[in-house]
């Protein structure tokens, strides 16, 4: 039996997800309430969001001396640093942790969580895609449930409940094709940064929509769901649907395929992870459109183009290879997108970025927490030391 309202701890709350979230909380206030919130460098959004919700306890990263004073100024009571995030994962009051921050700052609170008993509500790709066997036999130990706040996930998971695992086939996850899916291969060169970020059906922050545009998120989401659903990856597929209304789908050993359909919203999954085992009801939110089938007429289903996403046959080739490759994967696609977004290298040079430090990395097998940050981070200065040659070269 499902207690009401659930108490959660948000990562992330001025962030995309974060944001979302605080949607779902303020349309159903005797389902939830907000206990502790954490942000990285948005204080003024934060502060408006604490006036609103009134957490018990505030944490601002404040990755910036700037950003510090502000906190200082308009938070006094919140705490700053990394402390602060793990204050907020183990918040005694919690049920459930949204973790909605992005990067390598999601792992060890995500962590702390987990060993402190918490419902884990996981948006953070780099915690399982970089520490998926030290996640998941953290929580397995301790009898900590996962639940996923991603599209394709969320479908998965709900086309899951009541089968048995000896039962699935394969798992057929869906991608848009993001804006190249039919540009001429030789376009792809002068590719800007503005285009890139035009994806054609989902609204994110600049690098989630970059490794849509590369398929790089896609090919996470495939070494996630390894984890997640403890699945081979020889059983998982992705299939290109540029409608994204259908968002996974299981296949299982009779041939019987299930599938999750909505009209593409995170609000959705988030409204699933969050109210697990229980459904909420879309017509008390303003954000869920109903899915009308005249209206869509006709779905379209592709096969991936691999010469056209290079980055995502390096990352399911890291998935695949385990160890730290993952690790470095995370670290030098972070940085090799920094460097497009601010205009030092060229779209196509992501991939082979990220492609020429990876042939560098010396893997460690089952890498403790120590082992996975310093891969990730060995992995970023390389990339960053490899444009700077190109640069010299160059001129």
């Amino acid at each position: 039996m499902t207690t009401f309202p659930k108490r959660i701890a948000l990562l992330g709350s001025t962030g995309s997800i974060g944001r979302q979230t605080l949607d779902v909380v303020r349309r159903f206030p005797e389902q939830f309430r907000v206990v502790a919130m954490a942000a990285r460098s948005n204080v003024d959004l934060l502060a408006q969001q604490v006036q609103e919700f009134q957490p018990d306890l505030v944490t601002c990263y404040a990755d910036t001396p700037e950003v510090e004073a502000k906190a200082r100024r308009l938070l006094p009571r919140a705490l700053l640093g990394e402390q602060g995030l793990l204050a907020v994962a183990t918040h005694t009051d919690a049920d459930i942790l949204v973790a909605a921050t992005s990067g390598l700052v999601g792992l060890m609170p995500t962590l702390a969580a987990i060993g402190a008993g918490k419902t884990i509500a996981l948006a953070n790709k780099e915690t399982l895609v970089m520490a998926g066997h030290l996640v998941t036999q953290a929580a397995q130990r301790v009898g900590v449930s996962i639940y996923p706040i991603d599209s394709e996930h969320s479908a998965i998971w709900q086309c899951l409940r009541g089968e048995e695992q000896k039962n699935i086939h394969r798992l057929l996850l869906t991608a848009s094709g993001g804006p190249f899916r039919k540009t001429p291969l030789d376009d792809l060169k002068t590719v800007t940064v503005k285009q890139a970020l035009a994806h054609p059906t989902w609204s994110m922050g600049p690098k989630i929509t970059i490794d849509s545009a590369t398929l790089m998120n896609k090919a996470l989401e495939v070494i996630e769901s390894h984890w997640l659903f403890g699945v081979p990856y020889e059983k998982m597929e992705v299939v290109v649907h540029p409608e994204s209304i259908i968002h996974s789908m299981v296949e299982f050993v009779d041939g019987s395929i299930k599938m999750q359909a909505s009209l593409p919203s995170m609000h959705l999954p988030i409204m699933n992870a969050l109210g697990y085992p229980d459904r909420l009801a879309s017509a008390e939110t303003d954000f869920i459109r109903e899915l009308r089938w005249p209206d869509v007429a006709a779905l379209h289903f592709e096969e991936l183009e691999p010469s056209r996403f290079p980055c995502f046959r390096l990352a399911v080739e890291a998935g695949r290879r385990g160890g730290t490759y993952p690790c470095a994967l995370v670290g030098a696609d972070e940085e090799a997108v920094e460097l497009f977004l601010t205009g030092k290298i060229g779209y196509l040079e992501i991939a082979q970025l990220i492609e020429a430090a990876l042939e560098r990395h010396q893997s460690i097998e089952q890498p403790d927490v120590a082992a996975t940050l310093e891969a990730c981070s060995w992995a970023r200065r390389t990339v960053r030391e490899l444009w700077k040659k190109r640069v010299q070269v160059q001129s």
